[in-house]
């Protein structure tokens, strides 16, 4: 089965400042890890990168460049998006075909946007998708705590398998490339 490891949005507006994500160091640092474990298998790294004009994600901002201490590697492949669906008008499925690449370990932010509509259509075109339990994170939302916010999204996604593909949700030690 090929494996590709998207990771999303881990962009330095998310990551620093007014919209910094929840215990954003150690999801790098988890991030870190799958991205190294994934580069020494073979398997291809996605960063995608949001991009919202007249914003701190403005395509070129500081706000819109990776997170620092987010390692990349020269062979990693780029995708920019304006929605929080990774798919949605991008290239990302060209790069990624589904007759090539059977199944995805999603990371990133946000969770309760990015992360989840991105999850979702995935399973929706027929990639097994694995996401990372512990390395995704959101912000608070007046609502509820980020904490609270990635514990129902990790627990929600869980249930997602059907007839042609599944989604697993296992912390990011646990996946094996």
């Amino acid at each position: 089965m090929t494996t590709a490891l998207l990771i999303i949005d881990v962009q330095r507006a998310l990551c620093s400042g007014q919209y910094q994500c929840y215990d954003i160091l150690r999801v790098i640092d988890t991030i870190n890890d799958l991205s190294t474990r994934a580069r020494q298998s073979g398997v291809p790294v996605v960063f995608i990168q949001h991009e919202e004009n007249d914003s701190p994600l403005a395509h070129g901002a500081d706000g819109w460049q990776l997170a620092e201490g987010l390692e990349t590697s020269a062979n990693d492949l780029r995708v920019r998006k304006t929605t929080p669906d990774s798919f949605y008008q991008t290239d990302l499925s060209k790069l990624l075909p589904i007759e090539d690449f059977e199944s995805l370990v999603i990371c990133g932010l946000q969770t309760d946007y990015c992360v989840n509509a991105t999850v979702r259509q995935a399973h929706q075109l027929g990639y097994d998708v694995v996401l990372a339990s512990d390395a995704h994170s959101t912000l608070d939302n007046g609502n509820m705590k980020a904490e609270d916010i990635i514990a129902e999204h990790n627990k929600d996604l869980a249930h997602l398998t059907g007839s042609v593909a599944r989604v697993d949700v296992k912390p990011a030690v646990d996946i094996v490339f």
